[in-house]
């Protein structure tokens, strides 16, 4: 089985060997109760954002561009990892009660939304580039490619489950380690291997795929492709240029400083997998990795701001939901509590007629 987070070191002093305590790796309470709120507040605010744009794209504007078909699944993936990220923070803090199944499910939850997810937005700023900056050449192809975006996504979602098959496979559900017999039992779900030469190559090929596919690629197809929206969009005569750069620029910045911090980290935890480290430098870099992954997760409630809220036509159509959920409370929910009010001022009525005749000041 794999080594355990606890690691032994020793000192060497000569003819003998000083064994020193074992390195526990275990987070700080404070940093696990700090985390827990930030995922809550992903999840809540995912949770609402995402669902809003599916229920837009499902009941109010239906997809009628390949960007719309992109941004449904986008929503789509990101609705799958807040619903699973309560579900995680749950396991990790109940010693994965849910049992083995739930621990590799709810673990590749986050690799299929990173691979699928990313890749989207890529396809996104491909199909910008091709209707702004190829405009003339794409009039009449764009018109017929709505196909051929659902046939895009059904392969970005089959990269994406066969990217996360090494999580899916390799994700064990183990007791920990203990550093004294009389510690509680411990369960967690991790990377496991029965074979060193497997471990070593899962352990860097996994994180490897992460960065390079699910980080590098996507950034220099939206940088390529965003690049030349800028420069086309600076050379138009309009007046609405200077807003959609803006919109352009936020884009890649928010990818940049969500993504970037973890995958740094990321990469840089890979190298040191199979060296000697002490012991203060690896919580430091396990500290540093917790934190840049909740920025990371943070990228799935701005999605919904930056690719469709910050739409007009959207807008108009969140506008519309709203103001269709507030009839449907007026004409279903508020009359249900009207009648069971009148119902019990009735009954109140008829218990204290049978002593006096304040009845008729209610029924009036």
């Amino acid at each position: 089985m794999e080594t355990s987070d606890y690691e032994d070191f020793t000192l060497d002093y000569g003819n003998f060997t000083e064994v020193v305590a074992p390195c526990n790796l275990n987070p700080n309470p404070v940093d696990v109760l700090t985390e827990t709120y930030i995922h809550s507040i992903i999840c809540a605010s995912g949770l609402m954002g995402n669902t809003l744009v599916i229920a837009t794209y499902m009941f109010y504007k239906r997809a009628k561009t390949m960007t719309d078909v992109y941004l449904f699944n986008v929503a789509v993936a990101d609705l799958i990892f807040v619903l699973a990220l309560p579900l995680i923070i749950y396991n990790e803090r109940n010693s994965w009660a849910m049992g083995s199944v739930a621990c590799k499910v709810l673990r590749s939850a986050y690799s299929i939304n990173l691979y699928s997810g990313m890749l989207l937005l890529a396809c996104v700023s491909c199909d910008r580039y091709v209707a702004i900056v190829q405009a003339r050449r794409s009039f009449g192809a764009r018109s017929r490619a709505l196909i051929y975006s659902r046939l895009i996504c059904s392969a970005v979602w089959v990269l994406a489950v066969a990217l996360t098959l090494p999580t899916l496979l390799y994700t064990k559900h183990f007791e920990e380690f203990k550093l004294h017999p009389d510690d509680p039992v411990s369960v967690i779900c991790q990377l496991s291997f029965d074979k060193s030469e497997t471990a070593k190559l899962i352990k860097v090929v996994v994180p490897t795929l992460q960065v390079a596919i699910g980080f590098l690629l996507p950034l220099l197809v939206m940088v390529f492709c965003y690049s030349c929206i800028v420069g086309t969009l600076l050379r138009a005569q309009s007046s609405q240029r200077h807003k959609a750069v803006r919109v352009v620029l936020a884009v890649v910045v928010v990818f940049i400083i969500c993504h970037l911090p973890y995958n740094a980290a990321l990469l840089n935890h890979t190298l040191s997998l199979f060296t000697e480290r002490r012991c203060e430098l690896e919580k430091i870099k396990l500290k540093v990795l917790a934190i840049s992954r909740s920025v990371a997760y943070l990228h799935c409630c701005l999605n919904p701001i930056l690719y469709a809220f910050i739409g007009v036509k959207f807008r108009s159509h969140f506008r519309q939901i709203m103001m269709d959920l507030w009839c449907f409370s007026k004409k279903y929910i508020y009359p249900a509590r009207n009648s069971r009010a009148t119902s019990d001022i009735f009954i109140s009525g008829r218990v204290s007629s049978e002593g006096s005749n304040h009845f008729t000041s209610f029924s009036a």
